[in-house]
């Protein structure tokens, strides 16, 4: 049998082709915020409602997000594209000047988020380089704005049909 495996920057390119939306995941810990941008968000189930995201393998929120057992997400509404470059750069204070509410649980809530739910974690998986972390969704709100979209490494907008 000849197995052949896809170059990595090759996978990369061809995923980018699926567009996505773009999220904040953030917590509380040891009186520190930590927050990740991430677009490999989905929903897992209805009963119990859960969802699951990918953070890299290391990642300083992704531990803490494990240490807590808490987190946020904050759904990124069309006019946050910064706020999402913000959360990728190598910033020690993420948070700094940004629009903050917190949760009855201290959880981080970016203001101007198209959505935002509050999880407990349930579950974490090694996969590849990344941590896949499950979380059981505790609250949820929405607003009114459309969502920012993630396509082939560039910020786009959601046009209905």
């Amino acid at each position: 049998m000849n197995v052949q495996t896809i170059d990595p920057m090759r996978f990369r390119s061809v995923m980018g082709s699926f567009a996505t939306g773009v999220a904040v995941v953030a917590t509380e810990f040891g009186g520190e915020l930590f927050g990740a941008t991430v677009n490999s968000l989905t929903s897992v189930s209805l009963k119990p409602c859960m969802l699951l995201f990918c953070t890299n393998e290391g990642s300083a929120t992704g531990a803490a997000i494990r240490n807590r057992g808490l987190f946020s997400v904050n759904i990124l509404g069309q006019h946050q594209s910064e706020v999402s470059a913000r959360f990728t750069a190598k910033l020690n204070h993420r948070f700094h000047d940004l629009p903050v509410a917190f949760s009855t649980d201290g959880l981080p809530l970016l203001q101007g988020a198209a959505a935002q739910l509050c999880c407990r974690v349930a579950a974490v998986h090694k996969a590849g380089d990344h941590d896949i972390i499950l979380g059981e969704v505790l609250t949820g709100d929405e607003m009114a704005c459309s969502p920012l979209v993630f396509h082939k490494g560039t910020y786009g907008r959601f046009q209905r049909t």
